[in-house]
């Protein structure tokens, strides 16, 4: 139904890095994520994303595929819906022939039956339903807005103005208990009820009331990663507890993944070459209005790893902005603790503090976008920033306090997989604790990152056959095809199987040069999902994992050629070996003498 050239440009556009991490929070190990698998259950993760060659794989229950795969697996939708979905989330218009026929589609792979009834993609269904009424809901607050007085006198006292408050749908959740009877008709229904506390805006009692979640607040709504309203922070207008409101935990909404204003400030954020994560919806807003479009935050909680993946997927230069108090110091260091893990090098993480009584919204009213952007010039860069808060609880004078230093700084250091950074801040740690390089790497039971002059050859254990290696080769990089002479796949033999899915990988590539030329990263095997090769191919391919550029490809082709070259040879020997003697042609005893010697 879907022309394959369709889903190999829609592979080409999605990472699946973030539509699995959208679900399954993933964590850099070398070159690839892992996690616990979502498909079994595991207390090690078994569970790695690739993001070099788009699949994932888990070692423990054999789950493998491409972004379509996963979304078919974790969220129960079929192929057509999966497709639909990625597309849609990077703007493609799906191919009119497999629109029409989703449906369909939808009941023959995708549904369940329940007490005789057909219940299609239910759980896809209710995140659409709750779409739909968080849609409604900020229709609501905004026209209230516009009816309250209070409200806009506000927002003005703020200094925002109406192009402002337009851009971000700010609203109002007037008091009162239960206003959002008047959006709903059905709203004493038993469906629209539970809708309604899935989707956290209204709160049920143990006797059978409900009553809205937000009232009396200044509302501000969530975007997630594909421009849907997924939650709202509600803000108190001044004095109250707690000052922001947020949603509560939903089926579309996780509040320790999602940056307020990240999805509308994407392509600010690429122009500026950075990002500032700031604390507050109002920070993000008044930055904005000044003309520094490129802000965050972190939804009113510590950032997180989640959230610090998703920046560093955005921009190489993360600014964590935050006030000059004790407890915009506290934030900081777990913002600084939570990165580590995910520090790469060539990308720069930094902390900016404003004066004490400041806060990004106050400081840019009172003195604008030009003095903010020098601030921003001031940030501290995180490896001075984590000695600074080190050397605050030690005295370098002392044996001791050097000792406590070193102990405090281990766990830290032991995060940094950045190869270059961690052996940065060693070479820093070594200079303040006067501990000799050596001796830190020991006492830190950090491996060496300067004993070896260049990185080694990677070497691995060959596959039992020249068939299996040469299709692990055509999966990792397809151009290899170009240098493959045909002629060899003309033998057969013991593994005849193997022998099959390598020829049906190089007609699947003669067909679709696209594939080829460079230009995908894709998992080629994503479209053998009907193919009763299926399942060798996601092993063969999972076997590439730890591949990366310290394997010589070229020597690792030529191998595999010489291999198939050695079969061909010793079958055609047996093939002349066993024809009578008398029955040999001159030209095939030459031949039979050739092979002997070569």
């Amino acid at each position: 139904m879907i022309p394959s050239s369709f889903i190999h440009d829609l592979l080409n556009r999605i990472d699946i890095v973030n539509v699995v991490d959208r679900h399954v929070p993933l964590k850099k190990a070398g070159a690839n994520y892992n996690a616990c698998c979502p498909f079994h259950n595991e207390k090690t993760p078994s569970f790695t994303v690739s993001p070099t060659k788009q699949f994932f794989h888990c070692f423990g229950c054999g789950a493998h595929g491409s972004p379509i795969n996963f979304l078919m697996e974790y969220s129960g939708m079929n192929f057509v819906e999966a497709v639909t979905d990625l597309a849609t989330s990077v703007g493609m218009q799906m191919p009119e022939q497999s629109m029409g026929r989703s449906r369909s589609a939808g009941l023959e792979s995708g549904s369940t039956s329940i007490g005789g009834e057909c219940i299609e993609e239910s759980t896809m269904a209710s995140r659409l339903n709750l779409n739909e009424v968080m849609r409604e809901a900020t229709q609501f607050y905004r026209e209230q807005l516009k009816q309250s007085d209070k409200a806009v006198a506000y927002l003005k006292k703020r200094g925002l103005s109406g192009e402002t408050a337009a851009h971000f749908a700010i609203g109002y959740a007037p008091g009162g208990w239960q206003n959002l009877e008047t959006v709903f008709s059905d709203y004493k229904s038993e469906a629209t009820e539970n809708l309604l506390i899935q989707a956290g805006l209204i709160i049920a009692t143990d006797d059978g009331k409900q009553y809205d979640r937000f009232r009396d607040r200044v509302m501000f709504p969530i975007l997630g990663h594909k421009g849907k309203i997924i939650g709202f922070g509600g803000r108190v207008f001044e004095q109250g507890e707690p000052k922001y409101l947020n949603s509560p935990e939903t089926p579309i909404f996780a509040k320790g993944h999602e940056l307020y204003n990240l999805f509308s400030a994407r392509r600010a954020i690429r122009d500026a070459g950075c990002v500032i994560v700031v604390e507050g919806y109002m920070d993000v807003v008044a930055l904005y209005q000044h003309g520094i479009e490129y802000a965050v935050a972190a939804l009113g909680t510590a950032t997180t790893a989640f959230q610090i993946q998703k920046l560093l997927r955005q921009t190489d230069d993360v600014i964590f902005c935050f006030d000059g108090d004790v407890a915009g110091s506290k934030a900081a260091w777990r913002a600084m603790e939570n990165s580590l893990s995910y520090l790469v090098d060539g990308k720069n993480l930094s902390f900016l503090f404003l004066p004490e009584g400041e806060d990004p919204d106050s400081y840019i009213n009172q003195f604008g976008k030009a003095a903010f952007e020098e601030l921003i010039k001031q940030a501290i860069p995180l490896s001075v920033f984590l000695f600074n808060g080190l050397l605050k609880e030690v005295d370098l004078q002392t044996s001791e306090g050097r000792a406590k230093l070193v102990r405090d700084a281990k766990p830290l250091l032991k995060q940094v997989t950045a190869p270059i950074m961690a052996l940065m801040l060693l070479k820093r740690l070594v200079e303040l604790s006067g501990i000799s390089q050596g001796e830190l790497e020991n006492l830190l039971q950090i491996r060496s990152v300067s004993s070896k002059k260049g990185r080694e050859k990677t070497e691995r254990p060959r596959p039992v056959s020249p068939y299996h290696w040469l299709i692990q080769i055509l999966l990792y990089q397809p151009v290899y095809i170009n240098k493959l002479d045909r002629e060899l796949l003309a033998v057969s033999g013991e593994l005849y199987e193997e022998l099959e899915i390598l020829r049906t990988v190089v007609e699947f590539l003669d067909v679709h040069p696209q594939v080829i030329n460079g230009a995908s990263s894709s998992s080629i095997v994503t479209y053998f999902r009907d193919s009763p090769y299926r399942g060798l191919l996601e092993k063969f391919e999972s076997e590439t994992l730890e591949w990366d550029d310290t394997i010589d490809l070229e020597a690792e082709f030529s191998g595999a050629l010489k291999r198939l070259q050695e079969v061909q040879r010793k079958q055609r020997m047996t093939e002349l070996h066993n024809k009578p003697l008398s029955q040999l042609t001159e030209r095939e005893k030459q031949e039979l003498k050739t092979l002997a010697m070569s």
